[in-house]
């Protein structure tokens, strides 16, 4: 696993974007991401971002708690990796902490990419988003293919697909026209 910034993310090709923020979507979300990328052999760039509270006027000593923003981020993570079973040494996942809104940070680093993975529903209270905004938005306006994975509490209905191995439910939000539509969660 390799820690990377913005810019190399986008520069390579060939790779699924998935963003993490803890939640149990995000970890669900990571889980498919990293399955499908190894089917098709391709990279998974894990990426959290992270900034400062709303009220905070210093912008570099601002914490989250007794926790600087950057440190909180880093540790949801490597502990969302780790929940996930990607081994430190896997050199197919890359990770990036990046300053900014996940929306924002997200359609940038997605740029090129051949997925976009999100869950359906985050800690928007942690990063300053509205629970589900980030899922919609980056739905709505990416360049690529976006699926938005909704994390399986219950038995679903006989209308409603099975989940995967991983307890999720795959809910394929948008396709762009340039893309066929995505049906591989759907076997």
């Amino acid at each position: 696993m390799a820690a990377s910034s913005g810019a190399d993310l986008r520069a390579q090709r060939g790779r699924i974007v998935v963003g993490v923020d803890g939640s149990p979507g995000s970890l669900a979300a990571l889980r498919r991401a990293v399955r499908e990328a190894s089917g098709r052999r391709l990279a998974v760039h894990a990426v959290t971002a992270w900034d400062f509270p709303v009220e905070s006027t210093f912008a570099d000593t601002a914490t989250v708690g007794e926790v600087h923003p950057l440190v909180a981020a880093e540790g949801i993570l490597v502990s969302a990796l780790v929940d996930t079973g990607v081994a430190a040494d896997d050199e197919t996942v890359m990770t990036a902490l990046i300053k900014g809104h996940p929306a924002e940070v997200l359609m940038q680093i997605a740029e090129g990419a051949d997925l976009l993975v999100v869950g359906s529903r985050g800690h928007g209270t942690i990063f300053g988003a509205l629970l589900g905004s980030v899922s919609h938005y980056v739905a709505a306006h990416a360049a690529c293919p976006v699926v938005v994975i909704k994390p399986v509490t219950k038995e679903p209905a006989e209308d409603h697909p099975v989940p995967g191995a991983d307890g999720a439910a795959p809910w394929v939000i948008r396709h762009h026209s340039r893309y066929p539509p995505y049906a591989g969660w759907r076997k």
